[in-house]
């Protein structure tokens, strides 16, 4: 069984991990930042995700996602861009109280530095949302307890020149497949949450974690 993830004690632990890497965080520009919400649905603590709308323009239209967006000029940090962006996709209005701490900076295909940002959002009714139809087709929770379960939790391969690349984590068996940057942020999520209980299944090189 996981640790309980909405324990005063475990969000201690967690924004005294993550405190550091926040600091420096904060202060650096980045190209775009994502909320991780951390949730309690009926008492069982879940990640909330987001199915972006079928009608967005580029590659990632239909992806499973988490709330955010680009960093834009007014925007005072990264923190301010995810709650922001969370706002403006679901009517969910975040507390920066409420807000854990960053976890570290994952890169899209061209190098942009996407910056997931960890909140406890608390008790949440999928049914109180409002997403923008125009940015969600869809809003889904996905029990951090299901997501820990080894049958539940696949990897691909990747190769270049016919010689192995890079894995990255799959997340199944849910209403959606959980792949990509998402899954990435997914995993770092589960380590934090959850230290010797999940096992990574992340490897890539050295000069594809750098910006």
């Amino acid at each position: 069984m996981p640790p309980d993830c909405l324990s005063a004690e475990g969000e201690r632990r967690c924004r005294q991990l993550l405190a550091g890497a926040t600091a420096r965080l904060r202060a650096r520009p980045a190209s775009a930042a994502v909320l991780v919400p951390l949730c309690s649905v009926r008492g069982v603590p879940a990640l909330l995700y987001t199915l972006r709308s079928s009608r967005l323009a580029g590659r990632h239209k239909g992806d499973v996602s988490f709330p955010g967006g680009k960093c834009e000029a007014a925007d005072p940090d990264v923190v301010h861009t995810a709650l922001r962006e969370t706002r403006e996709e679901l009517g969910l209005a975040v507390p920066e109280e409420q807000v854990w701490g960053t976890l570290r900076p994952v890169y899209d295909t061209q190098k942009a530095t996407v910056v997931p940002v960890l909140a406890g959002v608390g008790p949440l009714d999928l049914r109180s949302l409002r997403p923008n139809p125009e940015e969600v087709d869809e809003v889904f929770v996905l029990p951090v307890a299901h997501l820990l379960q080894t049958q539940n939790q696949g990897y691909t391969h990747f190769c270049r020149g016919g010689h192995f690349s890079y894995t990255l984590p799959v997340f199944l068996h849910g209403p959606h497949r959980v792949w990509g940057l998402t899954a990435i942020i997914t995993e770092l999520t589960l380590q934090l949450l959850a230290p010797g209980t999940y096992q990574p299944r992340m490897a890539i090189p050295a000069e594809l974690r750098k910006g």
